[in-house]
């Protein structure tokens, strides 16, 4: 392999590396704030699902996918295993 071939794909695992942070800060930013709503949730004793909003999110959600040129079916399984442990977090949380 060349060095030219080298400093390239050094390059775009560099880059994939960025993103790949990017993706776990912004995952951890989100996890906060859903602690945050199943705080909310238990004081309120709210059900730790909201079965119609978690729709919306995943109508929503594939058609951002599909603007970005990214497949919505990947997207609809990533937000729905976001959601699942979201859920389960809540589910803790009401527990105490």
């Amino acid at each position: 392999m060349s060095e030219d071939v080298k400093a390239k794909l050094i390059e775009y695992r560099d880059s994939i590396d960025n993103i790949d942070a990017a993706l776990i800060y912004m995952l951890s930013e989100r996890f906060k704030v859903t602690e945050k709503v199943g705080l909310f949730k238990k004081e309120y004793d709210l059900p730790p699902a909201d079965p119609r909003r978690e729709q919306k999110q995943i109508s929503r959600l594939r058609d951002l996918a599909k603007s970005a040129k990214l497949d919505p079916d990947f997207s609809e399984k990533f937000i729905n295993f976001v959601i699942d442990e979201v859920i389960r977090n809540h589910e803790k949380i009401r527990k105490g």
